[in-house]
């Protein structure tokens, strides 16, 4: 059991990033997220293996945040919550 409290997830967008490579996913996903409101959630599905440790980066160098890696479908998937 983890210590930190679960952050629900509701009805994210999604972005499809699968096929892609580093850095596309990120580039994407930072072009997306101003299209949002403040407070959503982008599920970026994305296959290539730098996304695990790009999309954590990416979030804390711009001031978003990581919600969670999960699996959807069988595809890696990376949710980022818009902060500002």
């Amino acid at each position: 059991m983890s210590d930190s409290p679960e952050i629900p997830v509701e009805s994210p967008e999604v972005l499809d990033c699968r096929g892609q490579r580093c850095p596309l996913p990120v580039i994407a996903a930072a072009r997306h997220m101003p299209e949002l409101p403040v407070g959503a959630v982008l599920r970026v599905l994305a296959d290539d293996p730098a996304a695990a440790i790009d999309f954590p980066a990416w979030c804390r160098m711009r001031g978003q945040e990581f919600v969670s890696a999960t699996t959807v479908d069988g595809s890696p998937a990376y949710d980022l919550r818009r902060l500002h």
